[in-house]
C-alpha cells in the first residue's frame, strides 16, 4: 500500500505479551451501529480481552458476509510472517464490500492487518502489535462507509487506520496507545478521492502518540472529534487534527496547519479531555 509519509519504516522485534481482562462479544451489526448514533454518550474504555486460542494465518483470509473469530488470536505465518513495517505487505484479513469482521485479536506478526475493499464493519477487533497498518480502507465509491466499533490497537510505529479510498470512516468506542497516527487520509496515493469524511467519537487515547487524524484539506476532507479522552499527555504533544496538502504524485505531503478551524478540523476544546 502507498506510503503517505515518505519515510522508510523501521523493522521491529516481535513483541508478544499476555493480555489481562475480559470482554464480552458485542452483538450489534454494522447497520445497527450506524442507526444507534455514533455521537452518543462517552464511556470508559473496555478491558483488553484474553485470547481464547490461537490461529496461524499463512495466506490472507477472504471475508464476505461475517467472520466471527471468537476472540482467537490470529497471527501471520509463512508469507504473512514477516516482522516490521515494510510497505506492500498482504493483510491477515481481506474484507469484501459489505463484510463484517468481529471478535478477533490480531497478534504479532500482524502483516498489513485488515483490508476493506468497500464498506465494512470492524467490531471488537484488537491489534496487540500493529504491523504495517492496523486496517486500510480502499473502497472507490463515495457512498462507502467504514465502521470501527469497539476494539483497540497498540504499538503502531506509524498509522493505525489508513484511509486510501472514498467515503466515510466512523471510529467509535475504540482505544489506542503507543502509536503514530490514529487515522490518516492518504496524502500521496496515485488515485485520490475528494471529500473523505472521518468521525472519531468516544475514544480513549494513551500517549505516546503523534496525531489523532490527518486530512487533506485541498481535497475537501473533514474530520470531527467528539468525546476523546487523552491519557498521559499533559503537555498536549499529540496533535488532534492536522491539515495537509495532499497530492497524487507520491511526494511528501505538505503540512498546512493543525487545530480546529470549523471547516476541515471540526471540534472544540470541550471535545477533548486530558488526564
Amino acid at each position: 500500500m502507498t506510503n503517505t509519509t515518505g519515510h522508510t519504516h523501521r523493522r521491529r522485534t516481535t513483541r508478544r505479551r499476555a493480555l489481562l481482562g475480559g470482554l464480552g462479544a458485542l452483538t450489534l451489526t454494522g447497520g445497527a451501529l450506524m442507526a444507534s448514533g455514533m455521537l452518543g454518550t462517552a464511556g470508559a474504555a473496555s478491558a483488553w480481552p484474553t485470547a481464547t486460542g490461537t490461529k496461524a494465518v499463512s495466506s490472507s483470509i477472504s471475508v464476505s458476509g461475517t467472520y466471527d473469530g471468537g476472540l482467537k488470536r490470529h497471527y501471520g505465518s509463512g508469507d504473512l510472517g514477516g516482522d516490521g513495517q515494510e510497505e506492500g505487505q498482504d493483510p491477515i484479513f481481506n474484507l469484501k464490500d459489505g463484510a463484517t469482521l468481529k471478535n478477533v485479536i490480531i497478534g504479532s506478526p500482524a502483516a498489513d492487518g485488515v483490508h476493506c475493499a468497500g464498506s465494512c464493519t470492524l467490531q471488537n477487533v484488537w491489534w496487540e502489535d500493529v504491523g504495517e497498518d492496523a486496517a486500510t480502507f480502499k473502497g472507490s465509491s463515495s457512498g462507502s462507509v467504514y465502521t470501527v466499533y469497539g476494539g483497540g490497537a497498540k504499538k503502531a510505529d506509524d498509522k493505525v487506520f489508513q484511509f486510501n479510498g472514498a467515503g466515510k470512516l466512523v471510529v467509535t468506542k475504540f482505544q489506542v496507545s503507543d502509536f503514530g497516527k490514529l487515522v490518516r487520509s492518504c496524502g500521496n496515493c496515485s488515485t485520490q478521492y475528494k471529500n473523505r469524511n472521518i468521525t472519531i467519537n468516544d475514544v480513549d487515547v494513551t500517549a505516546p502518540g503523534k496525531s489523532l487524524v490527518g486530512i487533506n484539506s485541498n481535497y475537501g476532507d473533514t474530520a470531527a472529534l467528539r468525546n476523546v479522552r487523552i491519557h498521559g499527555d499533559s503537555s498536549k504533544k499529540i496533535k488532534p487534527c492536522i491539515r495537509y496538502e495532499g497530492n497524487n504524485t507520491g511526494a511528501e505531503p505538505k503540512e498546512l496547519g493543525s487545530g480546529p478551524d470549523g471547516t476541515y478540523c471540526r471540534y472544540t476544546a470541550s471535545d477533548l479531555t486530558y488526564d
